[in-house]
């Protein structure tokens, strides 16, 4: 896992943490079957599939469509028909029963579009200046608000809540959580 040590500077620091979420995509899906990364625990739940594949959306849409109206590794890897997943949506204001009815590729293949966004997105934030994190953005649903704050709230916050119900929902099916 990327550890300590970036720079102390607000770029450096929060591509280090983009860097450590879409690591732990690519690390708790390790070894589930399909039918383990699809589980809902009996539609209590989303499944671990979910978590990832909302994770890594939010992640790419924010930095390459929300702050740049630029297509984003979902669309340019063409994942979304070679898994007949949603062209624009990424789990944001969808229903249980929605987010539920989902089915999700084998783990490499998940795991691999999560490498692919990390990737892509890792060393742009690393390279964004503090003004240009300082600068307003909209986003849907929060509204306007700087990139570092969408960066932080969206990817970094957001993103570990959902790696934490993954995390857990592994140790139910018998599998070791995350090493936080």
């Amino acid at each position: 896992m990327p550890g300590f040590g970036a720079e102390p500077t607000v770029a450096a620091q929060q591509a280090r943490l983009v860097e450590r979420v879409l690591a732990f995509c690519e690390r708790v899906v390790e070894g589930l079957t399909v039918e383990q990364l699809c589980d809902t625990q009996g539609r209590r739940t989303s499944s671990i599939g979910f978590d990832v594949w909302h994770v890594a959306r939010t992640a790419d849409n924010i930095i390459h469509f929300a702050f740049e109206r630029e297509r984003p590794v979902w669309l340019t890897g063409g994942y979304d028909e070679a898994w007949g997943l949603p062209r624009v949506e990424q789990g944001t204001n969808m229903t249980a029963e929605e987010a539920y009815a989902l089915r999700f590729p084998a783990a490499e293949e998940l795991a691999r579009y999560a490498r692919a966004v990390r990737e892509a997105i890792v060393p742009r934030i690393a390279g964004m200046s503090g003004e240009y994190l300082a600068g307003i953005v909209f986003i849907r649903p929060w509204g306007e608000v700087p990139r570092m704050e969408a960066i932080g709230h969206g990817l970094i916050g957001h993103g570990n809540g959902h790696l934490g119900r993954a995390s857990y929902a592994r140790t139910l099916l018998g599998k070791d959580g995350l090493p936080y």
